[in-house]
């Protein structure tokens, strides 16, 4: 994951500073060009992420019926049965999960950290705290975001039911077992988005 996370920054620093041209080394982006360059990123890291979730999801499942076999069996099978389109199953759903949640995200820490300690985004001497906590609350409000999409995507990538798209997939569930669903396991999601955002922003 942490070369995921050196991707995701890099890029959010090039699309930032592309949205806003007036970004320079004093000149932080602007707070609209914080969330559009978020956004960017998730986009494209879902390009990347859908996949590895994909293998990740079905080989839990496996797990579960005690196969035990690993990522590169499971990916073979998608391939041999669904071809490349396979490996992308999700993949909608994991950018309209990703795109809107990055920007809450890096939106949040720049917002945070500014709050917390005034000056800091022109200058870059924010204290160790203020990244922890920035970091941390940026983590939370990005998941509280995005959690009923992660739920939905988990359920398609799963192939739990027949679903035939991702409005059925929402429908099915709510009806099923109700809006709570959505929220199932998000208390848990928060503190670990938490301490682990702290974290990658102190690192």
């Amino acid at each position: 994951m942490c070369e995921f996370n050196a991707i995701a920054f890099q890029t959010y620093a090039i699309l930032s500073k592309a949205v806003d041209r007036k970004a320079g080394v004093d000149n932080p982006p602007s707070y609209a060009a914080v969330a559009l360059g978020g956004f960017g990123t998730g986009a494209i890291q879902s390009l990347v992420l859908s996949p590895v979730e994909l293998l990740k999801i079905r080989l839990q499942l496996q797990n579960k019926s005690n196969t035990h076999k690993g990522p590169t069996h499971v990916a073979r099978n998608i391939f041999r049965t669904q071809g490349l389109r396979g490996m992308y199953h999700g993949l909608t759903i994991t950018a309209l999960r990703d795109a809107p949640a990055h920007g809450d995200y890096f939106w949040t820490y720049e917002y945070m950290r500014e709050s917390f300690h005034p000056g800091c985004r022109k200058n870059g001497q924010e204290t160790f705290g203020t990244m922890l906590f920035a970091g941390g609350l940026a983590g939370v409000a990005s998941w509280i975001c995005c959690y009923p999409l992660d739920v939905i995507k988990t359920r398609i990538q799963a192939m739990e039911g027949p679903y035939t798209g991702i409005v059925d997939c929402f429908r099915t569930s709510v009806r099923g077992e109700g809006y709570n669903v959505l929220w199932r396991g998000l208390g848990t999601a928060v503190a670990r988005a938490f301490i682990v955002n702290g974290a990658i922003f102190t690192a």
